[in-house]
């Protein structure tokens, strides 16, 4: 798969991402904004993971939203009042596979090794157009491959939304699902029950969405 030979990043985005970074905290673009980007596909959702803590992020812009301020995330909006989340670099200290108790000060690198898949784990500075791809998701794009970070029993534990989540990005996208990345899915079924119906609601609007 050909990947383009630079990523538009919107305007709006690239002025947070600069502040942050005037403001002496680096500021990468993640998740699933750089996934569509190294796919071609167009979108508003862009997301930037900082070293700035959410105070820092609340004190720096005019208008902000918090989004969910106790993990990290404070909601930016744009001059077009598009909202981008902000999320400060962290660690899972502990989770129930549906709650996470989350410690800031991480490095991108591992704030990248507690995500999902290794789709979602690829980071791009906005300014520089650096990429950071520890964990082969370009890769893994080219080869059509919905497979985990680091150990997929683990992600599934941490998550158990993760095993709709992998089967909804392989729909969407005709991707394959990695093997040990689907024994894991499986392992995971039988506990699904502990999700709130809400996610679960959400996770399979996401999925009517893409097919409708």
């Amino acid at each position: 798969m050909p990947f383009p030979t630079t990523l538009d990043i919107p305007g709006d985005v690239l002025e947070i991402a600069r502040t942050l970074t005037a403001a002496g905290h680096e500021a990468w673009c993640v998740g699933g904004a750089v996934r569509d980007a190294f796919l071609g596909i167009a979108t508003l959702d862009w997301d930037i993971a900082t070293a700035a803590r959410p105070e820092d992020v609340q004190r720096l812009f005019r208008r902000t939203v918090p989004v969910g301020v106790r993990f990290g995330t404070v909601g930016v909006l744009d001059r077009d009042g598009v909202l981008h989340e902000v999320t400060t670099f962290r660690h899972d200290v502990e989770t129930d596979g549906r709650h996470a108790v989350v410690r800031f000060g991480a490095s991108l690198e591992e704030d990248l090794a507690r995500r999902d898949f290794t789709i979602n784990a690829i980071a791009v500075h906005a300014e520089r157009l650096e990429v950071r791809d520890p964990f082969g998701g370009r890769a893994d794009l080219a080869a059509r491959l919905v497979r985990c970070v680091g150990d997929p029993r683990e992600r599934m534990r941490e998550d158990r939304l993760r095993a709709l989540r992998a089967i909804r990005f392989a729909g969407r996208f005709g991707f394959a699902i990695d093997p040990a990345t689907w024994e894991a899915i499986r392992e995971s079924a039988p506990h699904l029950g502990r999700l709130s119906m809400e996610r679960v609601k959400q996770e399979l609007e996401k999925v009517m969405e893409q097919v409708a």
